[in-house]
C-alpha cells in the first residue's frame, strides 16, 4: 500500500525541497517519507494534512476518500429530514437523485 505524499506533493508543484521546509525536517527525510523507508510522525501528519488539506489516511494510502466531508450539524441535518417528510414520494425520489448527483465526481 503506497502512501500519496508524493502524488498530493506534486499537484501541489512543491518540490521536496520546499516541502522539506514546510515541515520542519531535511528534503533526504521527505524523500524517504515518499518512498516508505522512513514513516512521518504524527505531528508531520497534521503538517502534510494542513498543507495538502487531505486526511491522514488518505495521505498515509488508508483510505482513497481524500477528505471526507465535514459532518453535519445536528440542527441541519433535522432540518433535512423535517423537509424529507413533507416531500411526495415522487419528489422525494427526485431529491435523493439530485443529491446523489452533486456527490457524483465521475463528471466534470
Amino acid at each position: 500500500m503506497e502512501n500519496h505524499i508524493r502524488q498530493l506533493r506534486e499537484e501541489l508543484h512543491m518540490t521536496q525541497v520546499r516541502l522539506s521546509i514546510e515541515l520542519g525536517v531535511s528534503q533526504e527525510t521527505v524523500s524517504a517519507y515518499e518512498n516508505q523507508k522512513h514513516y512521518p510522525s504524527f505531528l508531520q501528519l497534521q503538517k502534510m494534512s494542513s498543507i495538502f488539506h487531505a486526511s491522514i489516511d488518505y495521505i498515509m494510502g488508508l483510505s482513497e476518500v481524500r477528505s471526507p466531508a465535514p459532518p453535519l450539524e445536528t440542527g441541519e441535518l433535522s432540518a433535512l429530514v423535517d423537509l424529507g417528510r413533507q416531500l411526495t414520494p415522487r419528489q422525494l425520489e427526485l431529491a435523493l437523485t439530485y443529491m446523489r448527483g452533486m456527490l457524483d465526481t465521475s463528471s466534470p
